[in-house]
């Protein structure tokens, strides 16, 4: 007899560290999940150079016998597209920058993206994103950097 599911979790846990204070230890405890054990799995998982520290999106399902499976998603577009443009911690504004539209909206003005920027984040995307190819990914990307207030320098 197949196992019974009976909750799916969405997540965000940080790679690498996370631990079983809340969010995910009152999110998984509900369910009767081994907490110290989806932590123990998830750290080891994550704990690469490329993923560490970052919020990643977990989705975990529990099955009736308190068992449970879990899937990493890359992470948000917004985390992606903030380390490409290398914005620090607490940064709202960098130099003044007209984007080429002439808007201004968002709250990370005056930061730029290559195209080859949004490229790279949108590979990483790619599986995550309702989008048919790269190209429609980039364009994706490129309008959540355009929402954030970030240009997107045309090469």
């Amino acid at each position: 007899m197949a196992k019974q599911v009976t909750a799916v979790v969405k997540l965000q846990c940080p790679g690498g560290t996370a631990t079983p204070a809340p969010p995910v230890g009152p999110a998984l405890g509900a369910h009767g999940v081994n907490i110290g054990m989806f932590v123990k799995q998830f750290n080891e998982k994550t704990g690469g150079p490329d993923t560490k520290g970052l919020m990643l999106p977990v989705m975990i399902t529990v099955y009736s016998d308190r068992s449970f499976e879990f899937k990493i998603k890359s992470p948000p577009a917004a985390v992606l597209i903030k380390l490409a443009a290398k914005i620090p911690a607490g940064k709202k504004q960098g130099k003044e920058v007209i984007p080429p539209d002439g808007k201004k909206g968002g709250k990370y003005k005056g930061f730029v993206l290559s195209k080859q920027q949004v490229l790279e984040i949108a590979k990483k995307k790619l599986q995550d994103l309702n989008a048919r190819d790269v190209d429609h990914a980039a364009r994706i990307i490129e309008g959540t950097a355009r929402s954030m207030g970030i240009a997107v320098a045309a090469e």
